[in-house]
């Protein structure tokens, strides 16, 4: 099919957060490995996200909240404090919940009003934005990239299902990884950690995107060959952008 057959398919809102904290060499961000399985980004490491469900909410808050169910399913780390301004630690009855969130059966906003938590929606930051090309024929997102530091008093683990492996794992040495063959990554995860390389501490990171605003969506672009078949992807930074336009 040539690439003006293909139908344009709308981009369905999506959230993604980094979980950053604080280790004796630099920070540290968890990552997971998708199962090869998946439909979407079969087999490659990224961070905790999905699309944004109807009850996670509407406008900048359902992503913000899309962004803490998908930690939870995920990563297991439930972002929410209780009425003294506390992170949920290991132990708290309302972490029991993961399995049920994830099959829909609880809803985040409920799960934390039954225990009188409430959703640490002011300690996730927006960094950056970023749209499926246009001619990508499986699936579109516009998918916000949330930061947060992780709390220190609870267990992170992928949920072996959607994700089959996980990792704390310098930037850098991810990006190493991914240089030599051993991590396979999509363009938005790449640069995602390259923002990171640089920061020493986890509140370093944290101040710096608090400056950032509202972020300007990043549009990549397909390349294709003679047949219409997709051969790379084009950044706007790349010489080629602007031809594939």
């Amino acid at each position: 099919m040539a690439a003006s057959e293909i139908p344009t398919l709308a981009a369905k809102p999506a959230a993604t957060v980094m979980l950053l904290r604080d280790a004796p060499t630099g920070i540290e961000v968890f990552m997971l490995r998708r199962t090869t399985a998946a439909a979407f980004a079969s087999g490659m490491y990224v961070f905790p996200g999905g699309k944004v469900d109807e009850a996670d909410g509407e406008g900048d808050v359902g992503y913000v909240i899309a962004a803490i169910r998908e930690c939870y399913e995920e990563a297991g780390v439930l972002l929410a404090v209780d009425g003294a301004g506390e992170m949920v630690v290991d132990g708290h009855p309302a972490l029991s919940h993961r399995q049920a969130v994830y099959d829909g059966a609880v809803d985040l906003r409920a799960l934390c009003a039954q225990h009188q938590l409430r959703p640490a929606i002011d300690d996730l930051v927006w960094v950056s934005r970023w749209i499926t090309p246009v001619g990508e024929a499986s699936r579109r997102f516009d998918t916000r990239f949330f930061i947060a530091v992780t709390p220190p008093g609870q267990s992170s683990r992928h949920d072996d299902n959607e994700t089959i492996a996980s990792t704390w794992i310098a930037p850098v040495d991810a990006l190493r990884r991914k240089a030599q063959g051993g991590l396979t990554m999509m363009p938005p995860t790449i640069k995602s950690l390259e923002y990171l390389v640089g920061h020493e501490t986890a509140a370093s990171v944290m101040d710096e995107a608090r400056q950032i605003g509202r972020p300007e969506a990043i549009r990549p672009r397909l390349r294709r060959d003679a047949d219409g078949r997709i051969i790379g992807v084009s950044l706007p930074e790349d010489e080629d952008y602007a031809d594939l336009g």
